[in-house]
């Protein structure tokens, strides 16, 4: 019994040992969905222009927005309402807004999406109001859905009678959801073709190959081949619902991703630096301090003598310009610097944000960062 559970103990031992190798194997593996999208599924933006009523005297000043008016006489017609052309209505509970929204692909009619509202106009704020129906129109000019319901207006505001005022977020915006009814769908040409094409969401010639590797080690070879470096081509069954299934084992597969190219991010008006995982040094020295220069500005009086005939009081600025250097201190970067190296120096000799702007960018003249350095 003895040696029996000493032989159990082992193959669990054994059993271990492979389970954390295979999955150390697969830490930075990532589902093939998570990294591509299927050619042709994507969505289609929509827009339309409507009146949102109902709002508690912050609609649109129609004086300064005439269309409001105009939109409204439209609408009241159409509804068997004739406002004669010598009346211009003076509202201030009508609001003209832009709806916006995205139609998923495979949407089918009748179904519901989310729609943004914005006001168009002066409304100072669309909490309350109540969009009446709005189509929504794609890049063909073709309406897609129809949109009407109560906003949600996240923001707000107050005036004061002294004219002072106070504004949370944005009151001139907000969402309806499920606000829209769709009413056409919009054809895909993804069971129509006998392969399905994924492109890379950042393209890369080793992801495209592993992502090609991969799929091929699973299904069999030949059935996918790098086109580039963002598209891979994948053979798939014709019928719709095999084609379904074959994608969902495809798009469920792992994949090692190829590393990112070498790059330093600087954002030069905020001070912020992003430095990629991949980013190396050559042997370099370098030393930093930073100069200070404070100018003061005093105004002295200069006054004639007391009982004095001629003189007048005269005003002089007396400047005062000191100048404070700090000691500049030298690290040394060795050969093959990594990010974690790199940022322990510049944390060591006290360099801000700003300074290991000035650093990187001199390395990179020196030709010591093997990087590509972009300022945005």
């Amino acid at each position: 019994m003895k040696g029996f559970s000493r032989s159990i103990r082992s193959v669990f031992s054994i059993l271990v040992v492979i389970t954390v190798a295979l999955v150390g194997q697969n830490v930075f593996a990532e589902r093939i969905k998570d990294i591509a999208s299927i050619d042709g599924v994507r969505s289609n933006q929509l827009v339309g222009y409507g009146l949102v009523v109902g709002l508690d005297g912050s609609g649109d000043q129609t004086t300064q927005t005439p269309f409001t008016v105009q939109s409204l006489k439209s609408m009241l017609a159409k509804l068997g309402v004739v406002v004669p052309a010598n009346v211009n209505p003076q509202l201030k509970n009508v609001a003209a807004v832009m709806v916006h929204a995205d139609l998923p692909a495979f949407i089918k009619p009748g179904q519901t999406i989310d729609v943004t509202v914005s006001s168009l106009g002066n409304a100072k704020s669309l909490r309350g109001g109540s969009l009446l129906m709005t189509p929504l129109k794609g890049a063909d000019g073709q309406t897609y859905a129809l949109a009407q319901g109560n906003l949600i207006v996240s923001g707000f505001g107050a005036d004061g009678a002294d004219g002072s005022s106070v504004t949370v977020n944005v009151p001139s915006a907000g969402r309806i959801p499920n606000g829209a009814s769709v009413e056409r769908g919009v054809l895909s040409p993804f069971s129509q073709e006998p392969f399905v094409v994924m492109n890379l969401n950042h393209p890369d010639f080793t992801t495209a190959l592993r992502v090609a590797n991969s799929i091929n080690d699973k299904l069999g070879k030949g059935v996918a081949r790098p086109i580039d470096g963002a598209s891979i081509e994948i053979q798939s069954p014709l019928n719709p619902a095999e084609k379904v299934a074959f994608v969902s084992v495809v798009e469920n597969l792992l994949v090692d991703p190829g590393l990112a190219p070498a790059r330093v991010i600087i954002n030069s008006r905020t001070g912020t630096v992003v430095i990629g995982s991949e980013v190396r040094l050559d042997p370099a020295a370098v030393a930093h301090g930073s100069l200070t220069v404070s100018i003061s500005e005093n105004f002295e009086a200069s006054q004639p003598a007391p009982f004095a005939r001629r003189g007048e009081t005269v005003v002089t600025p007396n400047s005062e310009v000191t100048i404070e250097e700090e000691k500049s201190r030298m690290f040394l970067l060795d050969a093959g610097v990594t990010l974690n190296d790199l940022v322990t120096a510049v944390n060591k000799v006290g360099a801000a944000p700003g300074d290991l702007v000035a650093i990187l960018e001199a390395l990179e003249r020196v030709g010591a960062l093997h990087a590509k350095l972009i300022v945005i």
